[in-house]
């Protein structure tokens, strides 16, 4: 009965944050601020709904595979995140008025703008 309500709760938290991060893609103003949104709960959203599976089949090879998949998630998702603000970065996509750029970040990416000067 516990186990059941442990694993309804993961899969429906699992949803939650799902859908959190589908209305973070829809809502929010910047490609950055979509991508840490997305990023942060869709993790969380696939490995509350993993660990329902690893403890519900309660399955040697079953858990192995969950936990296999979870570090896979975890180590690759702010890998791909950060690879994806990178380019839109450095491909000038245009960011919510209020996101604040450092100036020298533009230069150490090989960004260049009219308030930029070129630097050797």
């Amino acid at each position: 009965m516990i186990l059941e309500i442990f694993l309804s709760a993961c899969v429906l938290l699992g949803g939650f944050f799902a859908f959190i991060a589908g209305l973070g893609i829809l809502r929010l103003p910047d490609v950055l601020i979509r991508m840490h949104a997305t990023t942060k709960a869709g993790t969380l959203a696939s490995g509350l709904i993993i660990l329902a599976v690893a403890i519900g089949f309660a399955d040697a090879s079953t858990v192995a595979r969950s936990v296999a998949i979870m570090l896979f998630l975890l180590l690759t998702a702010p890998v791909a995140a950060h690879m994806i603000g990178r380019a839109a970065f450095r491909s000038g996509v245009p960011l919510w008025k209020p996101t604040k750029i450092d100036p020298e970040a533009r230069i150490k990416l090989g960004v260049r703008d009219v308030d930029t000067p070129p630097r050797d």
